[in-house]
């Protein structure tokens, strides 16, 4: 890998990992075509002991985002509370009173998925289609991130590189998990990856950031995949893969003058569906102490139509 030509390495990635037209033309899911009805029975027989893991962040104002990219922190603002049911100002008979809200928020500002719609290659968005032709300002006219809401659901698997390859159950900023790394913590934890499953990357930055402030977590350096895992992503057929970082993959990136090439390639050419900012912190803890790293697990995007992203709270059940 020449770290001073990305763009002559990923274009090598992009065709030697391409899925374009692996589905046909009309595809509009990706890798989530790995994700069948067979493997969903696979991950719900998984359940033993009903115990239950929420693996989003909090959406409040306290989260991790500093206006970069216009991405803030939600806003929370109530429209009925208690004090107007108290003083009868909401006009309902009988004495019922209630509260309501709303939110306002960047779809990608927390626990997410980056839907097929939000990365392009030369112009190019997944399955080689014409980027302007695909989003607009009508949102995602194709792959927009409603068609995936019912399907991402299924077997799931923990890779905790951070205890694995980390000190102290971390990695360190600027830290690249290759192929080695991810196949090594499989090894470690007894499990294996392969078509199908919702893979979540665990590196303790989260963990970190938690302790010691969220400092430059959103945006900022970071552990992650390395460039050279593209490979990995897409030999091992998996569904999804998810981390506990803002960007995926490694931050700083591995080239000078790049900016997330990673996506570049699984995105737009693998047809990955990649999840960022997931808490996997809860789950880890309990897969150390019984043992098993596979689980069921259902994330299903927000049904926003034409959206290249989306809010999820992931459950995963052991």
């Amino acid at each position: 890998m020449n770290r001073h030509d990305p763009e002559g390495a990923i274009a090598e990635a992009a065709k030697a990992y391409s899925n374009w037209g692996r589905w046909g033309e009309d595809d509009r899911l990706g890798t989530l075509n790995f994700l069948d009805e067979g493997k969903r029975r696979e991950g719900a027989a998984l359940v033993r002991r009903g115990v239950s893991f929420s693996l989003a962040q909090s959406f409040d104002m306290n989260g991790p985002q500093k206006g970069w990219r216009r991405r803030t922190n939600p806003v929370h603002t109530m429209l009925d509370t208690g004090t107007d049911a108290a003083l009868g100002t909401q006009g309902f008979p009988h004495g019922i009173g209630g509260a309501d809200d709303v939110i306002a928020m960047p779809l990608q500002c927390s626990t997410q998925w980056d839907g097929l719609g939000h990365i392009f290659d030369h112009g190019k968005a997944w399955n080689g289609r014409d980027a302007e032709k695909v989003v607009t300002s009508d949102g995602d006219l194709v792959t927009g991130i409603e068609h995936m809401a019912p399907y991402v659901a299924g077997r799931g698997v923990l890779l905790d590189v951070g205890r694995v390859a980390g000190t102290d159950g971390e990695l360190p900023d600027g830290f690249a998990i290759t192929e080695e790394h991810l196949t090594a913590t499989a090894e470690a934890h007894g499990v294996a990856v392969g078509r199908g499953d919702i893979v979540l990357v665990r590196t303790g930055q989260l963990a970190r950031a938690r302790r010691d402030g969220w400092g430059d977590y959103a945006g900022g350096p970071a552990p992650g995949l390395s460039f050279t895992a593209a490979g990995w992503l897409h030999s091992t057929e998996i569904a999804a893969i998810a981390t506990d970082t803002w960007g995926f993959e490694v931050r700083p990136n591995e080239f000078e003058h790049a900016f997330q090439p990673l996506h570049q390639v699984a995105i737009p050419n693998i047809g990955l569906l990649i999840g960022e900012m997931w808490d996997p912190e809860a789950l880890a803890e309990d897969c150390v102490r019984d043992g098993t790293y596979e689980f069921w697990l259902t994330a299903a995007p927000l049904p926003v139509t034409g959206a290249v992203g989306s809010p999820v709270n992931p459950i995963a059940v052991k």
